[in-house]
């Protein structure tokens, strides 16, 4: 897809190609407001606060007897029931409005925001920025432009340029944005979108992903052939004779004698008178 590249003087100059893996992508309305409603939600500052029961200063004391009056039960006058207790289920100021939403979902949704708006010829390209850095200046650009002065226009900046942002931020409905900081809330609201140049491509390189592979400069080889290295005599090692193995000494084994047995001793029987 290709956008029309105006000058800093508001000339047209030609034509700038988009990248597809960005500006062409499937267009997810759901993950849209998903993102856009994270991001809204993300936004969110509570200040309300109201005082429960516990937090209203005054007695404790029960206000009248349990029974015997024919009256409603009442505890302290600090309930929510009456006058100048404290509220119950109001708003805190330390709720969490936090959303959270995977990488891949975000980068998705942004796609698809920048997508629509390519589609729809919101998207135009700027080549440099307006010799005087006034909001006279810009409110000139803007005028020569096809863009409508007093809508609301968004400038996609490659970095910071301060006395550019303060100029801008004087005209109605126009405001900046780093490439890095692209949301869909700032791209979906706006009716005209002005991408500088270089903008186009650092938000291939930071949005693309692994789509997006950097080829990396080829080596350069020498032609001519590189001179042979002589070749390096390698000592041969003579082979080590075998030492034939040691025969085992035959221990002797000394023969221990075996003792000899004890006489058994013949027992006399005393014969009888």
């Amino acid at each position: 897809m290709k956008i029309d590249v105006y000058s800093a003087t508001g000339v047209k100059k030609g034509a700038a190609e988009l990248p597809a893996s960005i500006f062409e992508a499937a267009i997810n309305e759901g993950l849209m407001h998903q993102a856009v409603v994270r991001q809204q939600s993300n936004r969110r500052y509570p200040i309300a606060h109201v005082k429960s029961r516990g937090e209203v200063k005054g007695s404790t004391r029960k206000l009248f007897a349990q029974k015997g009056t024919g009256r409603a039960r009442r505890g302290s006058a600090r309930s929510p029931i009456l006058r100048g207790g404290g509220k119950a289920f109001g708003p805190r100021n330390n709720a969490n409005f936090v959303k959270n939403m995977p990488k891949k979902m975000r980068r998705a949704a942004l796609k698809s925001c920048l997508s629509m708006q390519a589609s729809n010829g919101v998207i135009i390209g700027l080549e440099g920025y307006p010799n005087e850095v006034k909001t006279k200046g810009v409110i000139a650009l803007l005028e020569k432009l096809p863009v409508s002065v007093g809508r609301t226009i968004l400038f996609v900046l490659p970095e910071r340029h301060e006395d550019l942002q303060l100029s801008i931020r004087n005209v109605p409905g126009a405001k900046t944005v780093n490439v890095a900081y692209l949301n869909p809330v700032d791209v979906l609201c706006a009716d005209s979108i002005i991408f500088m140049v270089d903008s186009i491509k650092m938000t291939e390189e930071i949005f693309g992903g692994k789509e997006v592979k950097k080829k990396a400069p080829a080596k350069k080889t020498d032609t001519k052939a590189a001179p042979k290295k002589e070749e390096e005599k390698k000592e041969v090692k003579k082979p080590v004779a075998a030492k034939a193995p040691k025969a085992e000494e035959k221990k002797e084994v000394k023969k221990v004698p075996a003792k000899k047995a004890a006489p058994k001793k013949k027992t006399t029987t005393p014969k009888a008178k």
